[in-house]
């Protein structure tokens, strides 16, 4: 299968142009995530349809909160990644590849989302943007059928390809992982520059949620997350922001995030954010109320959801507005 946005060299080496990283590969070699090839002067794709985990989750899991909320999606992943996070909690699929595992077309996938009576398709678990054509082509023939594209990614993209891809989603989660471009660079491989780009590009075009998983020693001073949610504010101060708690896991042994510090940082957040939901600590902090009036609009325990308190995009007891799909 052949890659899109990548540019060719006398020598035999291709520039991939699909992310900040524009790996020149030389041949029969991959770029920094190891699923996009120079074989024979083209950009192959190998790894094109393998997907490493299929499942139907509630839309919650992504975590998106604002979209069609206690709906199932159909949720696929990948292999391989732009970063190498040492904190990652799905290393196991996003720092390695599988070839054994069989292909699934695009029409596949679509045809067993309506099987299972999915809304739509999430992409997820591992970096879905490496493996862009075939997001692409997925997201275009989902849509045509009726059903909704969801990204969870790292928004680590170059601005051409992801106005490409925004043209066919509904919504996105996105990693903000830091607000400290040497950390960015340093431990995770990647860029804050570019990642804030896609949030502004992104923004006003599909639903957008934000979330950060909290490392005590690494991100979790009030000062940077009240930066991050001051950015996110300056875009839309009603994206949802989700804090969520570290555990150790890959290279990281630091300590579990205590509860107590996401729920302080939350009242940081809040102070530039109307709706900022806490992660990995139960039930705490995951209903969402009226910004005008605090009734109890959404009830979420673990993943169950119940719709409560809108009606025709309307909170029902003071009738402002809520931009909610799918209530």
């Amino acid at each position: 299968m052949r890659g899109l946005y990548f540019k060719k060299s006398e020598d035999g080496k291709i520039q991939c142009l699909l992310c900040p990283h524009t790996c020149v590969i030389a041949p029969d070699r991959h770029g920094r995530c190891r699923v996009r090839f120079n074989r024979r002067g083209e950009l192959d794709l190998p790894y094109y349809g393998k997907l490493s985990a299929v499942s139907v989750d509630p839309i919650e899991k992504k975590p998106l909160y604002h979209f069609h909320p206690g709906s199932p999606i159909l949720s696929v992943g990948f292999f391989g990644c732009s970063f190498r996070c040492p904190f990652c909690q799905n290393y196991d699929i996003s720092q390695k590849t599988d070839s054994s595992i069989r292909s699934t077309s695009p029409e596949t996938l679509v045809d067993l989302a309506e099987q299972k009576n999915s809304f739509g398709i999430a992409y997820t678990y591992s970096e879905p943007l490496i493996h862009y054509e075939y997001v692409l082509e997925t997201a275009v023939l989902a849509r045509r059928r009726g059903l909704k594209n969801v990204l969870v990614s790292n928004g680590f993209i170059n601005p051409g390809p992801a106005e490409e891809l925004l043209d066919n989603l509904d919504a996105a989660n996105i990693d903000l992982k830091t607000f400290d471009p040497e950390f960015y660079s340093r431990e995770i491989g990647g860029e804050l520059e570019a990642v804030k780009r896609f949030l502004r590009q992104a923004a006003g075009r599909i639903h957008i949620e934000v979330t950060t998983l909290v490392i005590p020693t690494k991100n979790d001073s009030e000062k940077e997350i009240e930066e991050m949610a001051r950015f996110i504010s300056d875009i839309s101060p009603t994206i949802p922001y989700h804090l969520s708690c570290y555990y150790p896991t890959y290279k990281y042994s630091i300590p579990a995030t205590e509860p107590g510090t996401v729920r302080r940082l939350a009242e940081a957040a809040r102070r530039h954010l109307t709706f900022v939901y806490l992660g990995n600590v139960g039930f705490e902090g995951s209903n969402t109320y009226c910004p005008s009036c605090s009734n109890l609009l959404i009830r979420r325990m673990g993943y169950s959801t119940r719709v409560l308190g809108i009606e025709r995009g309307q909170c029902i007891q003071c009738h402002s507005p809520m931009d909610i799909p799918g209530t």
